[in-house]
């Protein structure tokens, strides 16, 4: 099942985690703090176990963060894959950036985390469309800093 926003399951997961007793912190996880990822892929209410194993283990709270393709950050990214494909109007990252509009506004991500005996448990949901924007984000990044690095060896010489 291919699912292209998560607001009814965001909605499902807030319930879920207020009915267990479970207090939802607003918070992301960031990839520089050491955590253990929730291997639920193929079935589609892990969340729930995951949920589940938070109030086993006596979390007194949930942390909870959600990402939605905002219009504005989607027209900025456009405009970057264009400056970097001028003047090719074809290009994969153009291209794959106007496909995204469609996605403008809609819920992509979803993480929620919890902390045992010193470590962090993560699970995250997201659509295949926001994997696609997260790839391009990292790929318009990767070849910036590619241009920037060049161009201050430029300088140097």
């Amino acid at each position: 099942m291919s699912i292209d926003n998560l607001l009814s399951l965001k909605d499902d997961m807030v319930a879920f985690i207020e009915g267990h007793g479970l207090h939802r912190v607003p918070g992301y996880v960031t990839e520089d703090i050491s955590s253990i990822v929730w291997e639920g892929q193929g079935n589609p209410d892990s969340w729930k176990d995951f949920v589940e194993m938070a109030k086993h283990v006596g979390a007194p709270f949930v942390t909870f963060s959600e990402k939605t393709l905002e219009r504005d950050e989607l027209d900025a990214l456009i405009e970057e894959a264009g400056e970097m494909n001028f003047p090719d109007e074809e290009a994969t990252e153009l291209v794959e950036a106007q496909w995204l509009r469609k996605y403008a506004g809609n819920l992509g991500y979803i993480q929620l985390g919890f902390v045992y005996q010193g470590l962090v448990f993560l699970h995250e949901t997201t659509t295949e469309w926001y994997e696609r924007f997260q790839t391009l984000l990292e790929d318009i990044e990767a070849f910036q800093d590619i241009v920037i690095d060049d161009h201050d060896h430029d300088e140097d010489e």
